[in-house]
């Protein structure tokens, strides 16, 4: 079985310097949630698109046990806040904000005179009272990465039993995961599951993923893991 959300099924959103779409609201935590976005999977809650205008901001915030995942499609970040301030990411970085019992404070920047492109995911604790903490993704070029999500065993990840996975891939490469996932495809386009997609589009499937990209894409995928 499989679910398509496209970029253009939404309604417009944003707030502060950035404009943005929802793909994921889970009902769980947004009691008003727009009817046509997609809950989530396990204890991910939350995706959003968003597109941050020249020199934009989101502006100085909180978080609080709830882990904050930001993806770059495009374009850079300044980001600063109460964990790793002065760090930036650019295209195909990812950032990895784990809120915890402590929470933390963040403001991410476009520093640029143009557009930047970033995906946003949020996922609920396992366990409320962690510590709060921060780590960073460099792209790994051909290969389904795995940035959050795993055993406690392991610090190569933060600590979940939903697990998120990116693939920064060129023309020709593919992506299989099996079992249930919730995918985005964030930049390119190609051949999902027999079915030809196109950039910024959320996938709800059962059936595992089967991707090769057409061209140079960006791949999300959601899972739980075992």
């Amino acid at each position: 079985m499989m679910e398509i959300l496209k970029f253009n099924d939404l309604e417009k959103g944003g707030f502060a310097g950035l404009k943005e779409r929802q793909f994921v609201t889970d009902r769980r935590v947004f009691k008003h949630a727009r009817k046509q976005t997609f809950d989530g999977l396990g204890n991910f809650v939350y995706l959003a698109d968003a597109n941050f205008k020249a020199k934009g901001e989101t502006g100085m915030h909180p978080h609080r046990e709830i882990d904050v995942i930001s993806v770059m499609v495009d374009g850079r970040i300044s980001h600063e806040g109460s964990l790793e301030h002065g760090k930036g990411l650019s295209a195909g970085y990812t950032q990895v904000q784990r809120g915890g019992g402590e929470g933390f404070a963040h403001n991410e920047i476009n520093p640029d005179n143009q557009e930047n492109h970033m995906i946003q995911l949020w996922v609920l604790p396992d366990e409320a009272g962690e510590p709060a903490g921060y780590k960073v993704y460099q792209p790994q070029v051909g290969k389904l990465q795995h940035i959050y999500g795993g055993s406690k065993k392991q610090n190569a990840t933060f600590y979940s039993r939903t697990s998120i996975a990116v693939a920064n891939l060129k023309a020709g490469q593919t992506v299989q995961h099996t079992g249930e996932a919730l995918v985005f495809l964030s930049k390119g386009e190609g051949i999902f599951n027999n079915q030809k997609i196109k950039a910024r589009t959320a996938i709800k499937t059962t059936d595992g993923v089967d991707f090769i990209a057409d061209k140079d894409a960006q791949l999300i995928v959601v899972y739980l893991t075992k």
